[in-house]
């Protein structure tokens, strides 16, 4: 059985109770994130709502007593690495870690961003782009398998969240949340793996339709079943737009591009490239108002022209954003290098930021491509990086 649980393992009946009342008075709609599970003394999994129901995950590897252990270890004051953020960079950073025996320490994170631990592929249902998976993984159900790997090799992981951290001098000191008064932990290096989140409307009707035809990322879900053949729309005027709209044309019937003003905000290149596409329609001077469909499915959305306030609808089984995205760097600004868009510089082809000693991974510092792969993929370099720092360390 996988192993999801606090930073606490539940012990006793009367923990577990107090656990359970605790996060039905936080979730009252009964919908509680993958991450909040608990252990019973019995060593069975269970989901904390009404049901308190057993999790089954015979197919996922093995967890001993050691790992169980090393899950729930009670937190030291000073650890070798740090990681923050628990989406795929950070996750592959702690595998790399934990096989090295530097025991990194992991905090998921409390809701941080918005999210549950995980990250943004909670919220995403098919992961069909992800190797390894041919016949496509559920996004929670590929981060629960990320997990439980980390927590294979050692990883210490803690559903907390970082709200302090001191970057000036080494070791870095660090804050939990609710313990910002208290004595500071400290690390002698630090991942910053937390990711961001891109930018919503919270349209009327959003919240239903979300992963169920609207989405912030055409490369991650255009391919899927439900938008194959079928009207499309794009919200947004620059590069990001133009070119989520041409990857649709892949697969759509039509795209419809809506911008709120009467000009492209793109290059000119990608402006020209998209306006002569023969399956595209730019909607000028336009720009969505309310998400509406059978209760399962998005089937169109109403519009809006800025100029005169008339509203329409438009048929469309899918609603793509690309107004951009938020990088989760509010704890590290003004200690760590950010470019304009609040993104954390790293050295080209390495995650070294300006401060030695701190990596940073994933889309924290990926503006461009934001796929689980590339996050992935600088999570390990992160990981091999901070490794080679401590050993050349050790040796003097």
């Amino acid at each position: 059985m996988l192993l999801r649980s606090s930073s606490t393992l539940v012990r006793s009946s009367v923990h577990q109770a107090r656990l359970v009342h605790s996060f039905r008075s936080a979730y009252p709609s009964r919908v509680v994130p993958s991450s909040l599970l608990f252990a019973s003394a019995s060593g069975s999994l269970f989901a904390v709502d009404s049901l308190v129901r057993p999790i089954h995950t015979d197919t996922m590897a093995p967890i001993t007593q050691t790992t169980v252990e090393s899950a729930v270890e009670a937190p030291s004051n000073h650890n070798q690495v740090v990681i923050i953020g628990s989406g795929p960079a950070g996750h592959t950073a702690a595998i790399y870690l934990a096989r090295a025996n530097l025991k990194p320490v992991m905090f998921e994170g409390m809701l941080a961003n918005g999210f549950a631990a995980g990250g943004q592929l909670t919220t995403t249902t098919d992961v069909e782009n992800f190797p390894g998976f041919p016949d496509g993984i559920r996004g929670p159900e590929m981060m629960d398998l990320f997990r439980a790997q980390s927590i294979r090799f050692g990883t210490v992981i803690h559903t907390e969240t970082i709200s302090k951290i001191d970057l000036s001098s080494r070791p870095f000191k660090y804050w939990r949340e609710g313990a910002e008064d208290a004595e500071p932990e400290t690390a002698d290096t630090v991942i910053i793996a937390t990711g961001a989140s891109a930018r919503r409307l919270y349209l009327p009707g959003e919240d239903t339709y979300w992963q169920s035809g609207i989405s912030a990322c055409a490369v991650c879900d255009g391919a899927v079943p439900i938008f194959r053949n079928k009207p499309l729309a794009v919200i947004g005027g620059g590069d990001s737009a133009c070119e989520e709209g041409m990857y649709l044309t892949k697969y759509a019937s039509h795209v419809y591009v809506l911008v709120r003003r009467d000009v492209l905000r793109a290059s000119k290149v990608m402006a020209k490239r998209l306006l002569a596409h023969p399956k595209v329609t730019v909607l000028w001077n336009s720009e969505p108002i309310e998400a509406k469909g059978d209760g399962d499915l998005l089937q169109s959305i109403a519009v809006r022209d800025t100029k005169t306030g008339a509203v329409s609808d438009l048929p469309v089984n899918g609603l793509f954003y690309a107004i951009g995205h938020e990088p989760a760097t509010t704890l590290i600004r003004g200690q760590v290098a950010v470019d304009s868009d609040g993104y954390i510089v790293t050295e080209p082809g390495t995650s070294l930021t300006s401060v030695k000693g701190v990596f940073a991974a994933g889309d924290v510092q990926d503006k461009k491509y934001r796929q689980a792969i590339t996050s992935a993929g600088t999570g390990c370099i992160a990981a091999l990086e901070a490794e080679r720092l401590l050993a050349e360390e050790e040796t003097h």
